[in-house]
């Protein structure tokens, strides 16, 4: 009786590890979590330079822009 519970048990646990039914899903969990890093490193290491850019500063894009839009004349 024994062995053929431990027979069972390993017949299930074989069949369990041919089985491939979710390892695609998971592949593409790892692929959209290793994704999600590479954006966040990215934001953190281009955010002064996006920040500089287009900052409060006299020279940043964004006072450029204005400055010159200010000072043009419509008419």
């Amino acid at each position: 009786m024994v062995k053929l519970v431990v027979d069972m048990l390993a017949i299930k646990i074989k069949l369990f590890c041919a089985d491939e039914y979710g390892a695609t899903a998971i592949e593409y969990g790892l692929i959209a979590g290793l994704m999600a890093v590479a954006s966040i490193f990215a934001f953190g290491t281009l955010s002064n330079g996006l920040q500089n850019l287009f900052g409060a500063t006299n020279d940043g894009a964004g006072n450029v822009i204005s400055a010159a839009a200010s000072s043009a004349d419509l008419n």
